[in-house]
């Protein structure tokens, strides 16, 4: 009898909701007989693999308990050597400030197969379910991406040069972005848009100006969001969908 010979599929789950889900994620989630998955991945996504397979929260969310990344490397490598399928899931795509080189490395140090299938990230997908183009022949030649997870490592001077902004895990730090802009020039009227829980039935958009971001949402948890802060934000009143609820 022939061993099976494990496989690691690291995977994107998209920004939420299954309809967002890639067709080959679709198929591998359903094959898989080991799951290790993070806290943003939608719930109905665990629903698609086999009832024998294994699950593994190894979630990370700001402030709270979590697995730390070498456990989930280790854990990884293991149940691959045992000859299983596993999928690493992953919400938006595996690559846009996750942790798979570390997973990847590991993988390969111990001989291990790997695949991985991209994802629909969060930083293209929010804006446009919020109503808002990253891109405009007049408004927008261009837009910058970036995490704001670490506010006193980004070039700020840079960043408020450019047209369109689009920051992840930036929602316990919106004051601070706030400032920055302000210090290096950017106009208190900047338009900005808030896209909390994009791809979700309980998305939620505000939108306000830099001047006054911070008052309109003070009331709000604002985790997991991302924030798009450009002209094309001015863009949202005529492109949002006519039967979307989840508009402040």
């Amino acid at each position: 009898m022939s061993i099976q010979a494990g496989k690691v599929y690291i995977v994107g789950a998209g920004p939420g909701d299954l309809d967002y889900l890639t067709v080959r994620a679709q198929k591998v989630l359903m094959q898989a007989e080991v799951l290790v998955y993070d806290a943003l991945v939608d719930a109905q996504l665990l629903q698609l693999v086999p009832a024998n397979c294994c699950l593994f929260d190894v979630g990370k969310r700001g402030g709270k308990p979590s697995t730390k990344q070498a456990e989930i490397n280790c854990l990884l490598v293991e149940k691959c050597q045992q000859g299983k399928q596993v999928v690493r899931l992953k919400s938006g795509d595996p690559f846009i400030f996750g942790r798979s080189t570390s997973e990847i490395q590991a993988l390969k140090s111990s001989g291990c197969s790997f695949e991985v299938i991209p994802g629909i990230s969060s930083a293209l997908a929010a804006p446009l379910l919020a109503g808002i183009p990253l891109t405009d022949p007049v408004l927008s030649r261009c837009f910058t991406v970036f995490s704001a997870h670490e506010p006193d490592e980004l070039d700020w001077e840079a960043i408020s040069r450019m047209e369109t902004l689009v920051i992840l895990m930036g929602g316990r730090n919106l004051a601070e972005i706030v400032t920055r802009l302000l210090r290096f020039g950017r106009s208190p009227k900047t338009p900005i848009a808030v896209i909390r829980w994009a791809g979700h039935p309980e998305q939620q958009v505000w939108t306000a100006e830099l001047q006054n971001v911070v008052q309109v949402t003070a009331n709000f948890s604002l985790s997991p969001a991302v924030i798009v802060i450009g002209a094309v934000v001015g863009l949202h009143p005529y492109l949002q969908s006519i039967d979307s609820d989840h508009i402040f």
